[in-house]
């Protein structure tokens, strides 16, 4: 059992019936399953998905939709979704949203989500409403790609994130000039 960890998973059925899942599971680097970003009316403006737990887009969207109708109307920030873990966040007209599968640690997940909150919230000059954002998705896609890698979290300390995509910027007008 070296090497291993148990994992106790309990849920209520909408029966009633209460059940009980206990496995052991293999230490692993891949925590995040997706990244999502969504309007008020739950539309898609940024997703990343991680892994082939919904291979196709018809999936994703689907998906999408179920877990804004779950959560676009409650005060909670976390969530058990068909068997995953969700971690959310809104803010005036866009909802975030981090998903693990069951078994992961929320307060990891949740990590992910207030770094690429707070690092958006610093690019964007605190107002992180959909226009801004869509008027500055590159620096969107730069800050997903210096918090999560395949899955995999690699920071999340918002000042590194922001640090960093401001040198990537810098790298690309400079390259461009050069041209």
């Amino acid at each position: 059992m070296r090497g291993r960890y148990l994992v106790c998973q309990c849920w209520q059925e909408p029966s009633g019936l209460k059940v009980m899942f206990v496995s052991l599971q293999e230490p692993s680097l891949y925590t995040v399953k997706a990244i999502l970003i969504l309007d008020n009316d739950g539309d898609r403006l940024f997703a990343k998905y991680y892994d082939d737990t919904y291979p196709s887009v018809k999936e994703q969207k689907a998906f999408e939709k179920n877990i804004f109708n779950k959560t676009h109307r409650t005060d909670s920030e976390i969530a058990l979704l068909e068997g995953l873990t969700v971690v959310y966040k809104s803010s005036i007209d866009l909802y975030f949203y981090v998903i693990g599968s069951s078994y992961e640690n929320e307060l990891m997940l949740m990590a992910v989500l207030n770094c690429l909150f707070d690092s958006l919230s610093q690019m964007l000059r605190k107002n992180v409403e959909k226009r801004a954002l869509l008027e500055n998705m590159e620096g969107l896609f730069l800050a997903v790609d210096e918090i999560v890698d395949g899955g995999v979290i690699l920071e999340s300390d918002p000042q590194q994130v922001v640090h960093r995509v401001l040198q990537s910027a810098k790298e690309q007008i400079k390259w461009s000039l050069l041209r």
